[in-house]
C-alpha cells in the first residue's frame, strides 16, 4: 500500500501532506491531555470522535422544540415526523443497500432481538445458532437468551480457531457450515471481529449457509463506517450495527438496521411490532390493525429520539461529502503503515494478530505484548497520551480511523511504544 516506507517522523508528515482527506481532522473535536495537547486518539473502534458540526445539528432541534414545542413535528426546520427518512440514503451508500433495505432505530443488541423475532424460526431438527466462539459478549447473551426462549439448551454452534491459533480458517468456517448446516437454523457472525479484527467474506458466507438452507446475518459494530460493505449484493439476510463507534453519532446512540430487499413485503413473517412500523399514511388514525411498512422501516417500534438522529445525520453527511471509496483507499494505506512500523519493532516483544490481508480486516489491529504483562505496557502508553482500547484478556487495540487521524499519529504511537516495551 505504501512504497519504502521509512520510520521516521518526515516520512510520516509528508504522507499527512498528500493525504487527499487531511483536511477532516479538523472537522473533529480531539480530546486534549491535562497539558493542552492533544491525545493521540486511536479508540475509533470503540467510540467516534465528535464532529464539530454535531452541536449546530443538535441545537437545531433544541432550538425549534423551544419555538414550536410538539408541532415541531411539522414545522420544525427538518420535521421531526419523518427525520429518520433524512438518513436512509446516507446510510445505505455507507453499508451498500438500497434504501428500502435500511433503517435507523434503537440500539444493536435490541435490533439483533427483533431481528431474531423475525428470523430465527428453529424447528425440531434446525434449531441451532453458529456464531464465532469468540463473538462480542452481548451477541453471546442475546443468542443464547433465544435459544432457552425457544426451549433450546445446547443449540450453540462455535467457530473456533485451531489450537496456537487466533484467526478463524476459511475452509474451517466452510466445513462447519457443510457439516452441521442441515442443523443450523441462524448463522450470526460479527464482522470483523472485535477481538482479533478478522473481517469475514459475507457474501460467501451468505452462500454457503444459504445452500444449507440457514437464515444468514451479520453483526456490523466493527464493520459500518470501517469496511467497504455491498449488504444487498451479499446477499445476507440481515445485519445490524451501532453508530457511535466509526459513524462517530455519540456515546449511547442509535443502530442501524439492513433487511434484503425481499424481505419487504414479507408481512407473514413474525415480529414484534410498534406504532412507528404502522403505515405512515394512517398511523394517526389510532383504531387500524398494524399494517406494515413495506421494507425495513416495517420493523420500527417507537418513535425516535430526535436529538440522537440529529447526532447521527452530523456525521452521515461527512461520510456523504466523504465516499466510502476515499475512505477505504486510507484507511488501507494508512492502517499499513502502521503494520510496517509495528513489524519493526525490535525484540518479537509484540505481534499482531489481526490478519495481514487488507481484505480480511478494517483500520483495526490488534496488538499482543509478549514476554510483559500487556496491561502494565498498555496503562504506560495511557498516561502518555494514548488513547486506545485494552481487551481481555491480552490485546491492545489500535485503529487508526481515516477520517481523522493522522499519519503522524501512527508514527508517534510507535515510538511511545518502543520506548515503554523498553521500559
Amino acid at each position: 500500500m505504501i512504497d519504502n516506507i521509512q520510520a521516521s517522523l518526515s516520512y510520516a508528515q509528508e504522507q499527512d501532506v498528500q493525504d487527499e482527506l487531511r483536511s477532516y481532522r479538523e472537522k473533529f473535536y480531539i480530546p486534549e491531555q491535562e497539558n493542552g495537547k492533544p491525545h493521540i486518539y486511536l479508540c475509533g473502534n470503540s467510540l467516534g470522535l465528535q464532529p464539530k458540526i454535531t452541536k449546530d445539528y443538535i441545537q437545531q432541534e433544541l432550538n425549534d422544540w423551544q419555538r414550536y414545542g410538539v408541532d415541531g413535528h411539522i414545522k420544525a426546520k427538518n420535521p421531526w415526523l419523518p427525520y429518520n427518512e433524512f438518513l436512509t440514503n446516507k446510510m445505505a451508500k455507507v453499508v451498500g443497500a438500497k434504501p428500502i433495505e435500511v433503517v435507523v432505530m434503537n440500539t444493536l443488541s435490541v435490533n439483533l432481538h427483533l431481528l431474531m423475532v423475525s428470523f430465527y424460526r428453529p424447528t425440531k431438527n434446525r434449531y441451532k445458532i453458529l456464531i464465532e466462539s469468540d463473538a462480542f459478549p452481548s451477541d453471546r447473551y442475546a443468542v443464547e437468551s433465544q435459544l432457552k426462549f425457544h426451549g433450546y439448551e445446547n443449540g450453540l454452534v462455535e467457530l473456533k480457531p485451531r489450537k496456537r491459533e487466533d484467526l478463524l480458517r476459511n475452509e474451517d468456517i466452510e466445513a462447519t457450515i457443510e457439516n452441521q448446516g442441515n442443523e443450523i437454523a441462524l448463522i450470526l457472525i460479527g464482522s470483523p471481529n472485535y477481538y482479533t479484527g478478522q473481517a469475514f467474506n459475507i457474501k460467501r458466507l451468505a452462500e454457503l449457509g444459504h445452500k444449507k438452507g440457514c437464515i444468514v446475518g451479520i453483526d456490523l459494530a466493527h464493520g459500518a463506517g470501517n469496511l467497504k460493505l455491498e449488504l444487498h449484493d451479499s446477499n445476507v439476510d440481515f445485519a445490524a450495527w451501532c453508530t457511535y463507534k466509526y459513524l462517530n453519532s455519540g456515546p449511547g446512540s442509535l443502530g442501524g438496521c439492513f433487511i434484503h430487499e425481499r424481505y419487504a413485503k414479507a408481512f407473514d413473517l413474525p415480529r414484534f411490532t410498534g406504532w412507528w412500523g404502522h403505515n405512515k399514511e394512517t398511523r394517526f388514525g389510532m383504531r387500524d390493525d398494524f399494517n406494515a411498512i413495506t421494507g425495513a422501516e416495517g420493523w420500527q417500534l417507537s418513535n425516535p429520539p430526535i436529538l440522537s438522529l440529529a447526532a447521527i445525520n452530523a456525521s452521515l453527511d461527512i461520510f456523504d461529502e466523504v465516499g466510502m471509496d476515499a475512505l477505504i483507499k486510507k484507511s488501507k494505506k494508512i492502517t499499513a503503515y502502521l503494520e510496517v512500523l509495528i513489524n519493526q519493532i525490535n525484540g518479537n516483544s509484540v505481534e499482531i494478530i489481526t490478519p495481514s490481508n487488507p481484505d480480511e480486516r478494517g483500520c483495526q489491529l490488534s496488538l499482543r505484548i509478549i514476554n510483559k504483562d500487556g496491561k502494565n505496557v498498555f496503562n504506560a502508553i495511557t498516561r502518555k497520551g494514548i488513547i486506545a482500547d485494552w481487551r481481555e484478556p491480552d490485546v491492545i487495540r489500535i485503529a487508526p480511523t481515516p477520517l481523522y487521524n493522522s499519519y503522524e499519529d501512527v508514527y508517534n504511537f510507535v515510538e511511545i511504544l518502543k520506548k515503554e516495551l523498553k521500559n
